[in-house]
Formats: C-alpha cells, sequence, structure tokens
C-alpha cells in the first residue's frame, strides 16, 4: 500500500511564505514525476507545478517566480516552497505522483492541505 501525506498548510498573510512537503510511503520501486495541483472553492483543479525524476520543472504562469518545486529522491518527498503569497493562492493543495509498485505504475494523491493567504 503506498501513501501520500502532505504538511505544511496554514494560514498567512499576503507576502508571507508557506513550505508544504508531501511524503510517499510503502512499498515503492521508483516514482516518476511528482506534481502540486490546487483547488479552490467553485473552481476546477489545476496544476501548479511539476518536477521529473531527473529534477526538470515546470510551473503554472501564475506561481512563475514565486513558487519553488524541488524533490529529495532518498527520501521519496517532493516540496513546495511558496513566496509571495497572494490571497488568490488561497486553496487546498494537493500532492500528486506516479508511482512504480513492482511492475506497475499508478497514480497516487494526497489528502490536500488547505493553504489561506489573507490580504
Amino acid at each position: 500500500q503506498v501513501q501520500l501525506v502532505e504538511s505544511g498548510g496554514g494560514l498567512v498573510q499576503a507576502g508571507g511564505s508557506l513550505r508544504l512537503s508531501c511524503a510517499a510511503s510503502g512499498s515503492i520501486f521508483s516514482i516518476n514525476a511528482m506534481r502540486w495541483y490546487r483547488q479552490a472553492p467553485g473552481k476546477q483543479r489545476e496544476l501548479v507545478a511539476a518536477i521529473t525524476s531527473g529534477g526538470r520543472t515546470n510551473y503554472a504562469d501564475s506561481v512563475k517566480g514565486r513558487f519553488t518545486i524541488s524533490r529529495d529522491n532518498a527520501e521519496n518527498t517532493v516540496y513546495l516552497q511558496m513566496n509571495s503569497l497572494k490571497p488568490e493562492d488561497t486553496a487546498v493543495y494537493y500532492c500528486n505522483a506516479h508511482i512504480l509498485v513492482t511492475v506497475s505504475l499508478y497514480e497516487y494523491w494526497g489528502q490536500g492541505t488547505q493553504v489561506t493567504v489573507s490580504s
């Protein structure tokens, strides 16, 4: 059984910073791309940032220059450093990963962590 467990959300004022973490555990052979998504009330879930197993990254235009995704392959953990936060960044943030378990590739989601940015 594989789990993704997120942490690091909370309430912060505009202009502040937060760092999200997502740790994968269980019967993991390897992890391919890891991603952060977010979903604000009444809106569709959107991709925020992604990182390949080799460290290549890409970002949504709305967060470029403010957010940084990184990963620790030894710890099966992905991070999202969020700086210069804006009220429009308020959302539930979800970790996503494609994980090779024995010989099959599966997609997993974390439970979500709330990020609230006050103006």
